[in-house]
């Protein structure tokens, strides 16, 4: 996968050295200038800029769950497996430009995997970034050591849906409710929205994150997937869900177009109810330094160039079926589990802490 930038690889010479010399360090004070005169090492540089610009390929991360319109489902064609969706698109661009920085063709190679995977094998050097709708303001213990570029996307947030107008009024009635409360309270109108009912969430999500820290007092099932979400509802399974919380550009997709049998959560004039505003960026190692300047001047470009907004209003606005996309502009990945692409997973309730 390419050599990490996060330090200098220190190499020794295959010569053998005599052993007095390190002996006598353990004796004496300087021992670390006794260390560098006896032990010759030579530091294997090379920023990951470097690095992907010599291999001429980019490890870059996908969700293998789909996150319609960012991440949509696989397809399959006669030329193999192909992915699209706004975040595919991204990728595209952005290596194209790379490949015009390096001055030689840059392959991207995607790894789709489960989403809770992808902060783990970035850590691991096994990615170079990933995108997959991620906030950048979801504080939580499994995303240390990562670094968030310059959105891409603005205006997202967590927000949840339901089948319920009950649920939808219930839900409006404890924001009015909380509204009435002195000044204090009502700096956070939406933190006792959902008091009472049961919410369902994709783990390891930034809905997770946000279900953990503020809705300990309902009932919280944390599911694989979103489509194990639908698909543990549809079954009508105890305890029922009330909410489904999940990213509100995605569940505002599904809604519209996908499952019609759901609605969104709106305040009383109608308005999308977030209960958390964010932006969606890249999402690199934090000490690949040149990398994230390099990722931040790209989205730079494509912003002020206007293909950012295109490529919005594409994906989010425009009338059109993904496979023939994915067919005609998806770009490629290796599939080695084609069957486990598909199982999506289960929900359980989450153990009280």
């Amino acid at each position: 996968m390419g050599l990490s930038d996060r330090g200098a690889i220190l190499i020794r010479p295959p010569r053998r050295k005599p052993l007095w010399p390190a002996l006598l360090c353990l004796l004496l004070s300087g021992c670390g200038l006794l260390i560098d005169a006896v032990e010759q090492v030579w530091p294997v540089t090379g920023s990951k800029v470097d690095i992907i610009c010599e291999r001429e390929r980019v490890q870059v991360g996908l969700a293998m769950e789909p996150f319609r319109p960012f991440v949509f489902p696989t397809i399959w064609t006669d030329e193999g497996a192909r992915v699209t969706g706004l975040d595919v698109e991204l990728i595209r661009a952005m290596t194209d430009e790379l490949s015009r920085r390096c001055g030689r063709p840059v392959t991207p190679v995607l790894h789709l995997v489960r989403f809770r995977d992808l902060f783990r094998l970035l850590n691991e050097g096994h990615l170079d970034w990933f995108v997959s709708a991620v906030a950048t303001n979801t504080p939580a213990p499994t995303r240390a050591g990562v670094a968030y570029s310059l959105p891409y996307f603005y205006g997202g947030g967590i927000s949840g849906i339901t089948t319920s107008s009950d649920v939808l009024n219930r839900v409006q009635a404890n924001v009015r409710a909380q509204a009435r409360h002195p000044a204090a309270d009502r700096l956070a109108a939406t933190s006792h929205a959902l008091d009472g009912l049961t919410v369902a969430v994709q783990a390891e999500t930034s809905a997770y994150y946000y279900a953990e820290a503020n809705l300990s007092a309902n009932r919280l099932l944390v599911c694989d997937s979103l489509p194990a979400a639908f698909e543990y509802a549809d079954a009508q399974t105890e305890p029922r869900i009330d909410v489904i919380l999940g990213a509100q550009p995605v569940l505002e997709y599904m809604v519209k177009r996908v499952r019609k049998d759901w609605s969104p959560l709106v305040r009383d004039n109608g308005l999308p109810l977030f209960l958390t505003k964010a932006d969606y960026g890249v999402v690199v190692a934090e000490d690949s330094y040149r990398l994230r300047w390099l990722v931040n001047d790209l989205l730079l470009k494509l912003d002020e160039s206007g293909r950012l907004q295109a490529m919005r209003s594409k994906w989010l606005d425009e009338d059109y079926a993904f496979p023939r996309r994915a067919s005609l502009e998806g770009l490629p990945f290796d599939v080695e589990k084609m069957a486990a692409h598909y199982v999506q997973g289960s929900c359980r309730l989450k153990p009280a802490s």
